[in-house]
């Protein structure tokens, strides 16, 4: 006996409409989608516009390599197969600003944003869906942009549909303003901008590296106070590459204290304290805090700052570098 297939239909599945901005104009249909839908995989979105489900100016694309242009209209139907199995579970968040569009979560260290290999419950999706049931309906639980595993700090979240498609059409136009605190090795005598592309390291894959042919990404940073050994900085994001900030300081070796991925762990300094020494040695996670968010509200246009007070381990850490 043969197992009936389900019958697949759009109409019963959520679009999500954004329009293509100025950075994105002449470029191909599958590479503006990677850009503007961050929450799915270049492949997938391959394989849905050959579908026909993306939309482009009310006509299906079906091709990948259609070019778009600055203020075309894009429509993609989440398919129902494509989404998320997460379940709802009770974990308590941070929740610093919420409406009926979008809301502000402070994430501590230590939480993972959303399911993946390894880690299939326990995160950060998990606990909107139950906080805000609304979000089974919106593609990622409304999670518009990540932080890694051990960073803190304030993520937006849209809590429907067109808060969702406007929010990641800020995100892409660069409209998202997202600033950080970190601990870096190494003093800087002043600030300055990283320019590198980012991609997959080709050696390592759970690594990110500069690569002549990754994504352009830029980071700017000021120092906030120096150290023997160490720098407190304010960094911003201009555009939002996986890892972008630890990848970007270790490319001008100053990488972030803690960061075991990218060289942080390895402590300089010959002439830090035995205590000192234990201190950064035992700090358990990259010092990287998204300390500032200011976007524009998906509803009224309004300008929202959201604002992150470091975290007690990184103020710890700032304590015992001004002691030595």
């Amino acid at each position: 006996m043969t197992k009936e297939k389900k019958e697949y239909s759009p109409s019963d599945s959520p679009a999500v409409d954004v329009v293509v901005p100025p950075g994105l104009d002449g470029e191909r249909l599958d590479r503006a989608a990677a850009e503007l839908f961050p929450d799915y995989s270049r492949a997938r979105l391959q394989a849905w516009i050959i579908e026909g489900m993306l939309i482009c100016n009310g006509v299906a694309a079906a091709r990948t390599r259609v070019t778009v242009h600055v203020g075309d209209r894009l429509r993609l139907t989440i398919p129902e197969m494509a989404g998320t199995e997460a379940r709802a579970q009770a974990i308590t968040l941070e929740v610093v600003y919420a409406d009926d569009a979008i809301a502000i979560i402070d994430k501590p260290a230590g939480m993972i944003v959303h399911p993946g290999a390894g880690a299939p419950d326990g995160t950060m999706q998990n606990a909107l869906l139950h906080r805000f049931p609304q979000t089974a309906a919106i593609p990622r639980a409304g999670i518009v942009h990540r932080l890694d595993k051990d960073t803190s700090g304030l993520l937006v979240v849209a809590l429907n549909l067109k808060a969702h498609a406007r929010l990641v059409d800020a995100m892409a136009a660069r409209e998202i303003r997202r600033e950080y605190e970190a601990i870096v090795n190494g003093v800087l005598t002043a600030g300055g901008t990283v320019d590198t592309p980012i991609g997959r390291d080709p050696r390592n894959r759970v690594r990110m590296a500069v690569l002549a042919q990754g994504r352009r990404a830029v980071t700017h940073y000021r120092v906030i106070e120096r150290f023997a050994h160490h720098s407190h900085l304010r960094v911003r994001l201009e555009t939002g590459r996986t890892h972008q900030i630890r990848v970007h300081m270790a490319h001008i070796r100053h990488p972030i204290v803690g960061d075991t991925l990218y060289g942080g762990s390895v402590q300089r300094g010959t002439l830090l304290s035995e205590a000192l020494g234990q201190r950064l040695r035992a700090f358990p996670r990259q010092a990287l805090h998204a300390c500032e968010l200011a976007l524009h509200h998906p509803e009224d246009g309004s300008e929202r700052v959201f604002q992150s007070p470091l975290p007690a381990d990184i103020r710890g850490l700032l304590a015992a570098l001004r002691t030595g």
